[in-house]
């Protein structure tokens, strides 16, 4: 029995599973090498950084007061009520700032390429992917960040849900996955860029345009549009149904849909793989 045991750990499985913990390990040592580099860097201009994290938190900040007066002369937006449009606006905002923050690599892939940095990430014997994503840690973000956890906070003062565990880990759920769509949405963006060698513009419609009409539940604009945000982009998926289930609004399945954000990084890699086959060298 021992024996037997002890052959199946030696054995091909075992060996496999093994080496996927090395190289995962490798992965995320490599990662925080990325990361400690990047945020040395950052702060060796320490009053530049708090100044740029300042504009950005005070950037948002204008979304809260846009909010703020047009509740003061509508009491709600199609049933939804302050603290339910805050909580919508700040979830969102901390989905796309994480992304914003540890994805800024693909964002900013058109230079990547232009000044032939991907030459270099494609003899390195580790993962694109990976290299990229440590190319550009985006800490300014945090400016950010600290505004939506400061409108999220405010809508627990002035709203009515009621907490549970579940809604608790559904709102864990919405942030991984939304955090996950919109680095999905970088992606496509650095992968399209394999073939025109500069950003499409069109993509900050998939980005901040989504920031941007996302402050409000997607059912608000018409059911075309809710549409597209459930079957195309699954902006919904990581807002709209997992919120009305947060609100008691919405079926016990809804709770689950974030996943689709995670899922939708498939098809985005995927075409990553298919820019990475078809790229040629700069030369430079």
């Amino acid at each position: 029995m021992n024996m037997a045991i002890h052959k199946n750990q030696n054995g091909p499985d075992g060996k496999l599973f093994e080496g996927l913990i090395k190289r995962l390990a490798g992965s995320l040592h490599l990662y925080k090498q990325y990361f400690m580099i990047q945020l040395k860097s950052t702060m060796q201009y320490k009053t530049s950084f708090f100044l740029t994290a300042l504009g950005q938190f005070l950037a948002s900040f204008n979304v809260f007061l846009g909010m703020y007066f047009m509740f003061q002369r509508f009491r709600n937006v199609r049933a939804y009520g302050y603290g339910e449009v805050l909580l919508c606006c700040g979830i969102l905002l901390m989905e796309f700032s994480m992304a914003e923050t540890f994805a800024r690599g693909f964002d900013q892939f058109s230079s990547i390429i232009g000044n032939g940095t991907f030459d270099r990430i494609m003899v390195r014997p580790r993962s694109s992917v990976l290299q990229v994503l440590g190319q550009r840690i985006e800490f300014t973000r945090l400016g950010r960040m600290v505004q939506a956890v400061i409108i999220f906070a405010y809508s627990l003062s002035v709203g009515t849900v009621d907490w549970s565990f579940s809604r608790i880990v559904v709102l864990i759920f919405m942030l991984l996955g939304g955090t996950a769509l919109f680095a999905g949405i970088f992606l496509i963006y650095a992968a399209i860029c394999f073939f025109t060698l500069e950003g499409l513009e069109f993509m900050n419609v998939l980005t901040d345009g989504a920031r941007e009409y996302g402050k409000y539940p997607f059912d608000i604009y018409g059911k075309k549009i809710l549409l597209f945000a459930t079957f195309v982009v699954p902006y919904a998926c990581v807002q709209y149904y997992p919120l009305l289930f947060v609100l008691g609004r919405g079926k016990w399945w809804y709770g689950l849909l974030p996943g689709a954000g995670v899922v939708f990084l498939l098809p985005c890699y995927l075409l990553w793989r298919v820019g990475v086959r078809h790229y040629k060298s700069t030369g430079s």
